[in-house]
């Protein structure tokens, strides 16, 4: 018979964590607080436009495809993604712009011509970031880094040899000092911080190794959008056998002898021989586990970023915007010492608009485009938000306005909005936070929670608040990494 498994969340990694648990025989039910799954990676449907709305870049879509192979399935037939010609297109208030080309020597010689930048220097940092990436990912990415053998493998003693030149003991922004001539390239090159809700000031250069994704294996962009990427891995879930039931709040994880037996909800107990949390873990622990003997230093580190979005349904194409687009700050670090110092939003922010129409032209309506305009903030710690919108709102409109030359609150005939306070209540992400922990000191990445329970057995962990983090193809190497400490049935 079958042994059973309870997966609370149906995130992204919930849903991957489902479905590798049923290849290892188990009986699964997941259990959703809310009505639909995904957690962040969901979408809003409001007169005529569709937008993504949470995470909207992907990278590393084997990661998808794996799920697929596993199963036995085509995972062209199930689901389509292209590789993206450009991977963003950059915008400054003095008027110039880059677009980053997939084609690395395209990208290097557009800086050259546009900026005075030596094309040799890109070459060099993407070099560079692939370097970090072939020593790093085994371990950092691929495998539990609270697992003895992680460090006594090959790999591990591979990488060892090469610590100097990984990033380890220098910062982000010092590295990319080193690397480039011209401040807007530090900056294009600083911004991959963001992608873990981090401070290039003060993370570590570990994290140039994200380039590498982007540009030396490429952006890609799904077919049907990115919640093609939730309902495709649903759907297969589905398929398979497991089991989900929605606006299902999990009240409690039952232990009995320092063993995780089953759940709690609407007074209800089920019971399984594991249990895997999706919820970020740091409301976990004060709400379903907090009972149990609490992880004080993992639980009281800094948070980090998170995001204000306006979601604007504008009626006009512009024919400059791609997929990506980022209009940057006249100053950076200002701008980061406002958001995680200030705890405050800068006057002057780096805005981030996807535009998914331009490749899924039925996301707005004809002669449209559907405006996902994103800023990053503060995680909630209870500031005057409502105050702190409102101006954050006329400023991105200002900046809009300078920089593509338009009057774009003309334009908006839609708007819905997330900030950091609606973030927290629909995916329980402790104070908003989009990535759980932040990476701002050389030591982040131990400091995440562990894919599996020390102190309470059959208890496991997934979702981008552990380890290996945030982002999509993070959270999906995080199922992998629990799955495989799983024994079979």
């Amino acid at each position: 018979m079958s042994k059973k498994a309870i997966v609370i969340g149906a995130g992204i990694a919930g849903l991957a964590a489902a479905t590798r648990l049923i290849h290892k025989g188990y009986q699964v039910q997941v259990f959703e607080a809310n009505s639909y799954p995904g957690g962040k990676l969901s979408e809003i449907e409001k007169k005529g436009y569709r937008f993504d709305a949470g995470p909207s870049l992907f990278t590393l879509p084997v990661q998808v495809e794996e799920l697929f192979l596993l199963s036995g399935k085509n995972p062209s037939e199930h689901f389509q993604y292209i590789k993206l010609p450009v991977a963003c297109h950059y915008f400054w208030e003095d008027g110039n712009q880059i677009k980053a080309w997939s084609d690395i020597n395209r990208f290097a010689d557009e800086v050259e011509s546009k900026l005075g930048e030596p094309a040799e220097n890109i070459r060099k940092a993407l070099k560079s970031s692939a370097f970090i990436y072939e020593h790093l990912s085994p371990l950092f990415m691929h495998r539990s880094l609270h697992k003895l053998n992680t460090w006594t493998n090959k790999d591990a003693l591979k990488s060892y040899l090469k610590i100097g030149k990984l990033g380890i003991f220098s910062t982000m922004n010092k590295a990319n000092e080193k690397k480039f001539t011209h401040s807007k390239m530090v900056q294009l090159f600083n911004r991959y911080a963001t992608y873990n809700g981090s401070n290039p000031y003060e993370s570590p250069a570990t994290l140039n190794i994200i380039p590498h994704l982007e540009f030396n294996i490429g952006a890609f962009f799904p077919k049907k959008g990115m919640h093609d990427i939730t309902q495709s891995i649903y759907r297969l879930a589905q398929e398979l056998g497991v089991n989900f039931i929605f606006n299902s709040k999990v009240d409690e994880i039952l232990v009995e002898n320092k063993k995780a037996i089953g759940v709690l909800v609407n007074g209800q107990k089920y019971l399984s021989d594991i249990i895997v949390n999706n919820m970020d873990m740091v409301n976990a622990y004060k709400s379903i586990l907090k009972k149990q003997k609490q992880p004080k230093f993992l639980l009281n580190q800094p948070k980090s970023s998170s995001a204000l979005i306006f979601y604007w349904g504008i009626k006009k194409k512009f024919p400059e915007l791609d997929l990506h687009n980022i209009l940057f700050s006249d100053n950076y670090k200002e701008e980061f010492e406002h958001i995680f110092h200030k705890k405050s939003i800068y006057h002057d922010p780096t805005i981030y608009i996807n535009i998914t129409s331009v490749y899924k032209p039925d996301d707005a309506p004809e002669g449209c485009m559907n405006w996902f305009t994103m800023i990053n903030v503060p995680n909630n710690q209870g500031q005057d938000w409502d105050s702190m919108i409102q101006e954050a709102r006329k400023q991105i409109i200002a900046k809009v306005n300078r920089i593509l030359k338009t009057d774009i609150e003309s334009m908006i005939e839609v708007e819905d909005l997330l900030d950091p306070r609606t973030i927290e209540s629909r995916t329980s992400s402790a104070n908003g936070a989009l990535y759980g922990n932040s990476s701002n000191n050389m030591y982040s990445a131990f400091l995440r929670h562990a894919n599996y329970s020390s102190d309470i057995k059959n208890l496991y962990f997934c979702g981008g608040s552990v380890h290996p983090g945030g982002g999509i193809p993070l959270c999906l190497l995080s199922a992998k990494i629990m799955t495989e400490m799983v024994k079979e049935t």
